[in-house]
C-alpha cells in the first residue's frame, strides 16, 4: 500500500525545480532568441510566430515555443498578449536607429573600433553610444595614427577580432592616405572623412557659426579656429561644440556613413 500511488511527489529538492517564466510579447519588448542570437523588438505576430525587428530595421519570424527566448540574459517563453499590440510610435537613438529599450549593454566583443583622440571618441558616443553598448563594441582613443601599422599588428587582428579605424583628414595625397595605405588585412577596415579635424565633422549650424573659419596652412587647426571665433581656449571650445550635437543630423554626412561602415564590420558575422 505504501507504494500504491507511486513516489512521494514532494521528496527530493522539489524546491529547485526551474520554471520557465511565461512574458506576454508586448510591442516593444526586446529580447533574444536563444538559439540564432537574433535580438530584436517585438513589433507583432505572423502565422503563430513573433516578428522581432533589430536596430537595423531587418525582421524575423520566431515561434512561440517553451524556453525559446532570453530577457536580461534569463530563458523565458514568450505567449501572445491575450489582447493584440498597439503598435506604437517608435523611438529612435541619437543615430537615427530602432531604440531598443530595457536592454542590458552586451559584453564587450573582441574586436574594436580605434579613433584618432579624445574628442572623436567622445562625439561618437554622443551619437552612437546606444548602438555600440548593444553591440558590445568598445570605441578606444589613439594618440593620432602616425604608427598605425605598428598598432594594427600588436593588435593582432583576425576572425572574430576585427579591427575598424576612423581616421580625420583621409582624403588622396594626404599624409593619412599615405599611413593608411601601410595597413593591409581583410580583417581590418580603416575609413574616414575628409575633414581636418572631428570638430569640422560638426556642422557649423550646430555649433551656431555660419561656417568653420578658413586657418592658413602652417598654422595649428584648432588654435587657429578659436581665434577667429574669439574664444580662449581649443577646450572651452570643444565643450561647446558637444553640447551642441545631440543626434546624426547635428555631423556632416561622410561622418556617419563612415561610422556606419564601421559598425557594420566590426559586428558581421564571420
Amino acid at each position: 500500500m505504501g507504494r500504491r500511488y507511486g513516489e512521494d511527489v514532494l521528496a527530493g529538492d522539489w524546491r529547485r525545480r526551474k520554471v520557465t517564466p511565461e512574458v506576454d510579447a508586448e510591442t516593444d519588448l526586446v529580447v533574444e532568441d536563444a538559439e540564432s542570437g537574433f535580438c530584436g523588438a517585438v513589433v507583432g505576430f505572423e502565422a503563430g510566430a513573433v516578428v522581432l525587428e533589430d536596430r537595423h530595421g531587418r525582421r524575423r519570424n520566431f515561434p512561440l515555443l517553451p524556453a525559446a527566448f532570453l530577457l536580461d540574459g534569463r530563458p523565458v517563453t514568450l505567449r501572445r498578449p491575450s489582447r493584440s499590440p498597439v503598435p506604437a510610435a517608435r523611438r529612435r537613438t541619437a543615430s537615427g536607429s530602432v531604440a531598443v529599450d530595457g536592454v542590458r549593454a552586451r559584453v564587450a566583443r573582441a574586436s574594436r573600433i580605434w579613433v584618432e583622440g579624445v574628442h572623436d571618441a567622445a562625439l561618437v558616443e554622443r551619437i552612437w553610444g546606444d548602438d555600440l553598448r548593444i553591440e558590445g563594441v568598445v570605441v578606444e582613443p589613439l594618440s593620432g595614427i602616425d604608427a598605425l601599422d605598428a598598432e594594427v599588428r600588436d593588435f593582432g587582428p583576425g576572425p572574430g577580432r576585427r579591427l575598424g579605424v576612423l581616421v580625420d583628414h583621409l582624403v588622396p595625397g594626404s599624409k593619412e592616405s599615405r599611413i593608411v595605405a601601410r595597413v593591409n588585412s581583410p580583417h581590418v577596415l580603416v575609413t574616414g572623412h575628409p575633414y581636418v579635424d572631428v570638430w569640422q565633422a560638426v556642422r557649423p549650424a550646430a555649433v551656431g557659426i555660419p561656417a568653420w573659419p578658413v586657418v592658413p596652412r602652417g598654422q595649428p587647426w584648432k588654435e587657429g579656429v578659436c581665434a577667429a571665433l574669439g574664444v580662449a581656449e581649443p577646450a572651452d571650445m570643444w565643450r561647446h561644440i558637444l553640447s551642441r550635437v545631440s543626434s546624426f543630423a547635428d555631423v556632416e554626412t561622410p561622418l556617419i556613413n563612415a561610422m556606419e561602415r564601421l559598425i557594420d564590420f566590426v559586428t558581421e558575422p564571420e
